[in-house]
């Protein structure tokens, strides 16, 4: 057999080929039953409670093809607040609180507003670092893809041209991708715990910036794995040291016992963007060196 006379590469059609040749099935009472579905076309019978560990599988599936495809090796996560507003917003909010508590919350959220413009300007940082000798992209900023915060982070990467991924997760209230996030590179997920895992699989840098509960959990994740070895280090830059001594006395942890001291060795506190990413390069220049 010649080369010009060899076999075909595949043996059976393709599941495209039958998704599309599924949809021309004449109508019987057989064919119009749910059963007679192709499984991978069935949405009824993919959202049946057996069917979670191919959910999980999928969500864990599509995001890592995807960035792969898009040669994406590395991220630069941004944590942060969703409610904490943009500088140029900042007086609104004020002004438009009613009451003296309401007003209070305000003021606070104003005076951490500063933080947005620090958020944008250490993406734009991390964004313009260039190709590895592969092709591949590194420090590729990645967000929830919310507002805020995150808003910054992905603004910060369209500043200079370069793509941005969001994150975002189904929610009892509406939660749409920002308009900086790159469409391409917009997830959505159901699942919490598979978000989480695709924030941190190409993570090498972590900004955390002031937030709640969310904040919280995604930083404090992060810490514990790290601290138990499940992850390498990496930096962990937190902005806002007023804000995060106010509602986390993480030296008090330390001297109850309940962590160790150099556990708060795991945290770089940064105040500018500049600070952060210089944070970032000793890091890596000094695992570089050690392994040199």
């Amino acid at each position: 057999m010649t080369d010009n006379n060899s076999p075909p590469k595949r043996v059976f059609p393709t599941s495209k080929v039958d998704a599309q040749a599924a949809r021309h099935v004449p109508s019987s009472p057989q064919t119009e039953s749910a059963a007679y579905k192709l499984a991978f076309q069935d949405t009824e019978f993919l959202l049946r409670e057996d069917l979670r560990p191919v959910r999980f599988q999928l969500e864990l599936l599509k995001p890592e093809l995807l960035l792969d495809e898009a040669n994406i090796a590395s991220t630069f996560v941004f944590y942060g607040s969703a409610r904490v507003p943009e500088p140029a917003m900042a007086d609104e909010l004020v002004e438009a609180a009613r009451g003296e508590k309401a007003k209070a919350v305000a003021e606070r959220l104003r005076a951490k507003s500063h933080y947005y413009d620090v958020a944008r300007e250490l993406a734009r940082l991390v964004s313009q670092y260039p190709l590895d000798d592969e092709g591949k992209r590194h420090f590729v900023v990645c967000s929830g893809g919310g507002p805020s915060f995150m808003a910054a982070a992905n603004r910060g990467a369209q500043d200079v041209g370069k793509e941005s991924i969001g994150l975002n997760i189904v929610l009892p209230h509406e939660q749409l991708p920002n308009p900086y996030v790159t469409p391409d590179l917009s997830f959505q997920f159901h699942y919490f715990a598979l978000r989480k895992m695709h924030f941190l699989l190409r993570a090498r840098a972590v900004a955390v910036f002031p937030g709640g509960f969310g904040t919280f959990d995604e930083m404090f994740e992060l810490l514990t794995l790290i601290q138990t070895g499940k992850m390498r280090p990496m930096p962990i830059l937190l902005f806002g040291r007023d804000f995060w001594n106010r509602v986390v006395d993480f030296q008090a942890l330390a001297d109850e016992g309940v962590i160790s001291q150099h556990d708060l060795d795991l945290i770089t506190w940064c105040d500018s963007a500049d600070e952060a990413w210089a944070a970032v390069q000793v890091h890596y220049d000094e695992g570089q060196q050690e392994r040199d």
